[in-house]
């Protein structure tokens, strides 16, 4: 019981941001195990489209119990989703999503790339995905991750053979990784990465198969399996206290954002992989059977294999420092082999059991949680030998420049601090996640350095390289900077040191709607991101928009503090669409960017740069009504939006409605999947239905329909049946089927312009079946697809109109797309209409 506790205590902590910067703390049983994965040498790639997508099951078998070198390569970042516990959309979402994955890993065992596709959202068939992705690009991203990560075994999650029957990113996933699993060994594609890199053929690819592609359970037991290999990953791991599948449960339930979070199971659990290419295993219960996964395999490996099988055989787990003279032994004969992809992933791997192993405890810290550019900061070391091993630290160093020289002996368990000087060269580039530095395509991330395609996130920035000698034999470790701090309700916690600008600007708004030729004040907040800054700020602006003042000065005292500068901004008189973007100018320098911050719990805190802009929007638009009331659903920025034309927002609890206390508002809008994820509204329901018959206005949002759709009868006053139909192409034709109906004709006339400029769809699970109380507003359609009528359903009901969308307008609002605007106080206003 106690082993049980104390592993599952250390993944904890090794998925708690709070721990994820720190050093590793090993237990005996934890070295034991990194001993056996350093004598396993076997490389496994599983390959999919998303964060999610994973089989946390079979990576994590591959990597506790088969001891495989194990990754993930998920082509894109999950940027195109929904965000079930924050307003973060696109590139934001992508980013909170990539470290859900890395946390994920962390607790597996697995490691994590990425390709740089970008997540459009949903697509029908890879055809189209692999228009919007370029394909080659994608595809040479995979030979790249291939060519350096040399997977013996390759698993995609997804079925080439089945394009259009699934998300068009799935199946694109597999057929990319089906195409390059004999184009990376090829020296004529992607030539160009091989001044960096080899050539590379993997032995076998499989296809991680199960009863659902084959519809049922019944239809899989009668399904030829002589191509099928089946694992039982439902081991259960004595020397670690829980089994595979607790292991794979807590991983996945990293996913929050996509509402992943679950139980731990127990017991057997089978997953069949089925051969696509290579040769079949003559043992079935081994996939890596016929391939050499030995030291044996690379030349001059038998000797370190040698010293290290003795290791593992005689394992102490009372005084694993008594190994520490073999472990030496084993590292200067590593450092004899000539293959040097081994040589460098055993080398770390056997560089951090030495120092496990005497319980060496090293950290590099700042009490700073950024810098700047130009500017100086200490680092703490500290060092502290936990055992009675020979152990000398000789020297640290940031820099060649700034090597200091010590010569501490460390005796057991008495900690040595030591102070360095970090002198940050005023050419250092600023921290945020590296895809995001160039401005991309609506399909690919730009990304100018090679070496940086496939990594999960941006390097740190800087590195502390400490020189060990154990027992005389000198080991250079690198230990990253990181910043460390307390919080009383918290206890310790460790963030990732970085690098940012002196000072970021940014809107409150991301979109501002002028409704009228009237101006508008438009803040902009300077945060100081260092002690004493002053300078300018400048604000640009497009042709036909006028400012009161383009520049204004600040001066910010303290560090994390803010100011508010105001620019009173006029539209022009006609329909436009328009940015406006700050400079700050400080001491010669520019700086155009925003600071992003997100901060959950389950991951370290992210700082995104990204350009400051906020769109302006000059829109001919008419409204009626003024109190809107709003019930948040999953996440979406459309009360803002709405407050942004002159409504008077207000979010409602649904704990707090009852009889009555709806009849104040012109309308009630519920945000997107609240059904799915607000238990506590499926028993309000029937006091929003009582608002309309009474001559209330209720729009609902799309709710996502599972395989048997939405777990209450009382959506709609009428018959109604959701499904998971959608329109993925933003710029599909859209017909209006009720021209006559108050909808589109009040107070603003909807015409085909107003489906111009949307973005990523024009909607999703729209409703299928639908009662004849119910009139279809709108037709549209994929290409090459039947129209489908659902995307806006409006029906009387008592006094009052009912209606249920799908369309994306959770997305268009923030976009500042106009239409959507014009449709949506339609919408609002559709109460009045009806009682004029």
């Amino acid at each position: 019981m106690r082993l049980h506790w104390v592993f599952f205590l250390g993944i904890l902590l090794s998925c708690n941001p709070i721990f994820a910067q720190a050093p590793r703390k090993n237990t005996s049983s934890d070295i034991y195990h990194d001993i056996q994965k350093l004598n396993f040498l076997g490389t496994a790639l599983y390959i999919a489209a998303h964060p999610d997508d994973e089989n946390t099951r079979l990576i994590s078998y591959l990597s506790n119990e088969v001891k495989a070198k194990t990754a993930y390569l998920s082509l894109t970042r999950g940027d195109g989703g929904q965000n079930l516990i924050g307003s973060e959309l696109r590139e934001l979402l992508g980013v909170l999503r990539t470290q859900e994955l890395l946390a994920a890993r962390r607790i597996d065992g697995g490691e994590q790339f990425f390709s740089r596709a970008n997540d459009f959202g949903y697509s029908k068939h890879p055809k189209e995905t692999l228009k919007i992705w370029n394909k080659e690009a994608v595809l040479s991203d995979v030979i790249w991750i291939i060519r350096n990560y040399k997977p013996d075994v390759i698993i995609n999650r997804f079925d080439h053979r089945s394009p259009g029957s699934t998300h068009g990113h799935h199946t694109s996933s597999a057929m990319l990784s089906y195409e390059a699993f004999d184009l990376a060994n090829n020296p004529n594609i992607f030539p160009e990465q091989l001044t960096t890199t080899d050539v590379w053929q993997p032995k076998r690819l499989f296809f991680n198969t199960s009863w659902w592609f084959y519809g049922s359970e019944d239809k899989f037991q009668k399904a030829d399996k002589s191509k099928m290999i089946g694992l039982d990953v439902g081991v259960y791991y004595p020397l670690r206290g829980v089994s595979n599948n607790e292991i794979a449960s807590l991983a996945s339930s990293q996913h929050l954002c996509q509402g992943f979070g679950r139980l731990t199971t127990r017991g057997s659990e089978n997953e069949y992989i089925e051969l696509l290419k290579g040769d079949l295993p003559k043992d079935k219960s081994n996939i890596f059977d016929g391939i050499n996964t030995t030291w044996s395999r690379v030349e001059g490996g038998e000797a370190v294999g040698k010293i290290l099988l003795e290791i593992e055989q005689n394992f102490d787990f009372t005084q694993p420092s008594k190994h520490l003279s073999k472990l030496i032994e084993a590292y200067k004969a590593l450092l004899k082999i000539n293959d040097e992809h081994w040589k460098t992933i055993k080398k770390k791997e056997l560089e951090d059991i030495i120092q496990s192993v005497c319980g060496l405890y090293l950290e590099a810290t700042t009490t700073e949680s950024h810098t700047y550019p130009g500017s100086h900061i200490s680092v703490n070391i500290e060092a502290l030998n936990r055992s009675s091993a020979n152990i000398n630290l000789k020297t640290v160093s940031l820099t060649n420049d700034n090597q200091l020289v010590k010569n501490i002996i460390l005796k057991e368990n008495k900690k040595e601090l030591i102070k360095i000087d970090l002198e940050v060269p005023a050419n250092t580039s600023y921290t945020s996640p590296y895809w995001l530095n160039n401005k991309g395509t609506m399909g690919m991330y730009k990304v100018t350095d090679q070496n940086l395609i496939g990594k999960p996130e941006t390097p740190n920035a800087f590195e502390v390289t400490i020189e060990i000698e154990f027992n005389g034999f000198p080991i250079k470790i690198k230990k990253s900077v990181v910043y460390k701090y307390s919080k009383p309700e918290k206890g310790e916690i460790y963030q990732p040191f970085e690098i940012l600008p002196e000072a970021t600007a940014n809107f409150k708004d991301k979109v501002v709607i002028f409704a009228t030729s009237e101006p508008k004040e438009i803040p902009v907040t300077i945060k100081a991101l260092k002690d004493n800054v002053k300078g300018e700020l400048q604000l640009c602006f497009g042709k036909g928009w006028k400012v009161d003042q383009e520049i204004k000065s600040f001066e910010i005292e303290k560090n994390g503090d803010q100011q508010t500068l105001h620019f009173l901004v006029t539209p022009p008189s006609y329909e436009d669409e328009n940015f406006i973007s700050p400079i700050i100018k400080i001491n010669g320098k520019e700086i155009s960017k925003e600071l992003i911050e997100i901060s959950y719990d389950h991951i370290p805190k992210q700082s995104v740069l990204l350009p400051s802009e906020t769109k302006v929007v000059r829109l001919n638009i008419n409204k009626t009504g003024e109190n809107i009331g709003y019930i948040v659903g999953a996440g979406d920025e459309i009360p803002e939006s709405l407050e942004q034309i002159g409504y008077k927002v207000v979010k409602i609890d649904p704990i707090s409605i009852q009889a009555g206390s709806l009849n104040k508002f012109d309308a009630i809008v519920v945000g997107i999947r609240a059904y799915n994820v607000v238990e506590e509204l499926k028993f309000k329901q029937r006091y929003l239905l009582d608002y309309v018959k009474e001559g209330g206005n209720l729009i609902i949002q799309y709710n996502t329909a599972g395989r048997n759709g939405l777990d209450m009868d009382n959506l709609a006053p009428y018959p109604i049946s959701l499904s998971r139909d959608r329109v993925t192409d933003e710029t599909s034709n859209v017909k209006i089927l009720a021209n006559s109906h108050a909808v589109v004709n009040y107070p603003n006339k909807i015409t085909q312009n107003d489906f111009n400029g949307w973005v990523q769809e024009r909607g999703l699970y729209f409703p299928d079946q639908w009662s004849k109380e119910f009139t279809p507003i709108l037709s549209m359609s994929d290409e090459g697809e039947s129209a489908l009528n659902g995307s806006l359903l409006v029906a009387p009901y008592g006094k009052g109109n009912y209606i249920y969308t799908g369309l994306s307008f959770f997305r268009e609002l923030p976009a500042g797309v106009t239409g959507a605007y014009r449709l949506f106080a339609n919408l609002l206003s559709l109460k009045q209409e009806s009682q004029k």
